[in-house]
């Protein structure tokens, strides 16, 4: 993936890991199980979108997230805080 903003690369690893959705169909209020994907595939796409933003997050941290909007937020906080 290129250097994308947040959003757009968790939109890219969210399309490679569920490839019936549509790029145009996701939301930043949609929740990844509401986009169909089951657990390992929510601990790939954002896995996947860490990876391509170069950090490091434990995954206990995406625990009690639910909207795409709430896992760019806590993605862009860490990078912010990575930059300092």
């Amino acid at each position: 993936m290129e250097n994308l903003g947040v959003f757009e690369t968790l939109r890219e690893a969210i399309v490679e890991t569920l490839p019936e959705l549509e790029p145009a169909d996701i939301r930043a209020d949609d929740t990844l199980r509401d986009l169909g994907a089951n657990s390992v595939d929510r601990m790939n796409i954002i896995s996947e979108t860490l990876e391509a933003q170069d950090l490091k997050v434990s995954m206990v941290e995406f625990g009690e997230l639910r909207t795409l909007q709430e896992i760019v937020d806590l993605i862009e906080k860490k990078r912010a805080a990575a930059a300092q």
